[in-house]
């Protein structure tokens, strides 16, 4: 199955086609594309055009593929409470609609208790801290991390952690502790001053930035090689927000992810059908820029534009997505459990709670049947492997169904995919 694509360059147009089922990416001639795109082309062009089709490997039957049920990782939401109040937070600043509430010491336990069990054979499982803001916890988090260790130990299981901050409290002791214990550090900022005070606010109203960029400059300074990333988002009000990662790039900030808002529809701040075009134009501009800086002492790495076409996702990551709900789960600050974090507090999705060990495994049946080959709406889409059906709480919250789809996100994704393919094979030549 093919998909033909342009990509212009320092004035360059550059044609491709995506072979999308098996993952091969041809550069193309204009006439070639041509015809695969409008049908249009002299005999001899469609002639070698059809041979092309007949040389492509058939396609593979992945339809009676289903998701482990064996939990490989959970998130932990370690405290529900934040000392922050952004304009687009989808967790009522930190309380999930359930009030403020830290993790007790017995729940952390006892959730590393239910992963241990309920990894099965799996080696290596996962802790997320969340929240909220999990550092306003960080007394339950040491606890956590040394419980984890010792218990994975005992179990011949090798645990590793991350943890998401707004970066408000990395103080010496904890970004000494994060550097020794944390696999992975997210920290979240929004790029330009402008950007992030409009819409990350401290409790009482103040801006956020200058203290939150200065504690973030000084952790990635002190991690060394160490895995972290600048996780920001854009919304409606700044859809120029390749401007954000340059300011980002400007700084020395290497590793950089920037996410939608996903918000209501009625939400101010929302990504509304018609901001898309303006949106994956702004992509456009922000693979000019990567491809730009490659080799350069202002290189960076975008989150969404990272793709191995010889060593990329297994073919399990690439049906099923993050495995929530089936492989993932979260855990509450009172234990219970829901399939991730974007579900907290939805009744439908309960799944039990670690202190009564009760576990539904119907709730997880129902996410280990969700396939991309299954979803309608997917089955000929160039980029349903790369991004496994999407999200299943944004296709819940936007279709009703978690097994549907969210539009704006579709097109969003098709575009990087594109960007994400030209800028690999740029890169190669």
């Amino acid at each position: 199955m093919l998909h033909a694509f342009s990509f212009c360059y320092n004035s360059r147009e550059h044609y491709y086609i995506w072979d999308y089922e098996n993952g091969s990416l041809y550069e193309t001639d204009f006439p070639i594309f041509l015809y695969l795109t409008t049908g249009d082309g002299t005999e001899e062009i469609k002639a070698e055009a059809e041979e092309l089709k007949t040389n492509l490997k058939p396609p593979v039957s992945y339809s009676s593929f289903s998701k482990h049920t064996d939990i490989k990782a959970l998130c932990l939401h370690i405290c529900h409470d934040c000392n922050m109040k952004c304009g687009y937070c989808f967790a009522d600043e930190g309380k999930y609609h359930t009030g403020r509430s830290h993790m007790p010491a017995e729940v952390a336990y006892a959730a590393i208790d239910m992963l241990i069990e309920r990894s099965g054979k799996r080696q290596n499982v996962e802790i997320d801290f969340f929240g909220g803001e999990p550092l306003l916890n960080f007394d339950i988090v040491r606890a956590a991390v040394e419980y984890g260790k010792r218990k994975a130990a005992e179990n011949n299981k090798i645990i590793s952690f991350t943890l998401t901050t707004n970066a408000l409290l990395l103080t010496e002791p904890v970004i000494e502790f994060l550097n020794r214990e944390m696999e992975n550090v997210v920290i979240s900022i929004d790029g330009r001053a402008e950007t992030h005070n409009a819409v990350r606010k401290s409790k009482s109203g103040g801006d956020t930035y200058d203290k939150a960029l200065t504690n973030a400059l000084n952790f990635i300074k002190s991690r060394g090689d160490k895995k972290y990333y600048i996780r920001g988002t854009f919304t409606h009000n700044n859809l120029d927000f390749c401007q954000d990662v340059k300011v980002l790039s400007d700084i020395g900030i290497r590793q950089i992810s920037l996410e939608p808002a996903v918000l209501p529809e009625n939400h101010k701040l929302h990504i509304r059908q018609e901001d898309i075009d303006i949106i994956n134009k702004e992509y456009k501009k922000l693979a000019e820029l990567y491809l730009d800086r490659i080799n350069t002492d202002k290189w960076f790495n975008f989150f969404h534009f990272m793709i191995d076409l010889e060593n990329g996702p297994c073919i399990t990551k690439r049906l099923n997505g993050c495995g929530a709900g089936a492989e993932y789960a979260a855990v509450m600050p009172d234990g219970d459990i829901y399939p991730c974090h974007q579900f907290a507090g939805v009744k439908q999705f309960y799944i039990g709670n670690v202190l009564t060990k009760k576990f539904d495994k119907s709730v997880s049946k129902s996410f280990s049947r969700i396939n991309v080959t299954l979803k309608e709406e997917c089955k000929n889409c160039f980029a349903k492997y790369y991004c496994s059906g999407g999200c299943a709480a944004n296709a819940y919250n936007h279709s009703g169904n978690i097994g549907g789809i969210y539009k704006q996100s579709c097109e969003m994704i098709k575009k990087r995919l594109e960007l994400s393919l030209a800028i690999s094979a740029i890169n190669i030549l």
